[in-house]
């Protein structure tokens, strides 16, 4: 029997570093990406000792290998979209956007500016940032900052409030992005508000700010779930829009689930939990 020509599975490519409890980082990245029906690989820049308490160590890996990694994937596989979270070090920054820059076809890529976990611990070192403003956010579809990733790449203190957020949203686009998602889930209020600003103009996402300490995880979680739509063709507002109401669900869902004695994480399989299982 002759086995029958494949289709194409719509792949997303995670590049980032390794959370040991599973609910930041790469794990969390693949988790998004198979509860949104997409493939995922990855690409891992860093080893952590970590769990819902804190991140107890970082072992970045060597930035040759995280370029050989890379090329790996993007020489075989036919990947629609890319997303980056910890990048550790300047020399891994600058890796990553050379090999991006260098290959043949280009693919949405999500740039989320991994600096500081939600525990408060440093996962971007200092000298780095400089590299992802030069070298990595020109290159980018969509960057993700919160309100403070976001002050940090200007050089400036952190928005408050929405028109805040606007400007700021707007100055993000002059270092050179297609558009940036400046995210307010760190601010106060009973709504959690995202600024997304392009070339069309700024458009604010709200929604009801869910009343939790599990949060572990949100921000990758939530541009991994933008990637998986942009890998499926979603036009970005839609995909934003989408992947907010899935970190939403997820939050909502992840109230409960019960890992870990401190931050939990969020759900990323909620909806696969609510269907039967494989018999």
């Amino acid at each position: 029997m002759t086995e029958a020509a494949p289709g194409h599975t719509p792949i997303a490519l995670t590049i980032a570093g390794s959370d040991s409890s599973g609910g930041a980082g790469i794990q969390a990245d693949l988790k998004t990406f198979s509860a949104l029906g997409v493939y995922g690989a990855s690409v891992i820049t860093a080893l952590t000792a970590q769990n819902t308490r804190g991140v107890q160590g970082v072992e970045a890996v060597r930035a040759r290998f995280v370029g050989g990694q890379l090329v790996s994937v993007l020489s075989d596989l036919d990947v629609n979209a890319v997303k980056t979270g910890m990048l550790a070090d300047a020399e891994i920054v600058e890796t990553v956007a050379h090999v991006l820059e260098a290959a043949p076809s280009r693919r949405p890529l999500v740039v989320d500016p991994v600096m500081v976990a939600t525990s408060g611990d440093v996962l971007l070192r200092p000298e780095a940032v400089d590299a992802v403003r030069s070298a990595l956010v020109p290159l980018a579809t969509l960057i993700t900052p919160n309100l403070a990733e976001a002050a940090v790449l200007l050089g400036c203190r952190a928005a408050e409030g929405e028109v805040e957020m606007r400007d700021q949203a707007r100055a993000l686009l002059k270092l050179g992005c297609r558009a940036a998602l400046l995210k307010g889930g760190h601010g106060t209020g009973d709504q959690a508000v995202d600024v997304l600003a392009d070339a069309a103009g700024v458009e604010t996402f709200t929604s009801p700010r869910v009343a939790t300490l599990h949060t572990h995880g949100t921000g990758c979680t939530l541009s991994a779930a933008i990637t998986a739509l942009l890998a499926q063709g979603a036009a970005l507002p839609d995909a934003v829009r989408r992947a907010k109401a899935f970190v939403w669900q997820g939050l909502q869902a992840g109230r409960t689930l019960g890992v870990g004695g401190g931050r939990g994480p969020v759900d990323h399989l909620f909806a696969i939990r609510r269907g039967a299982p494989p018999v």
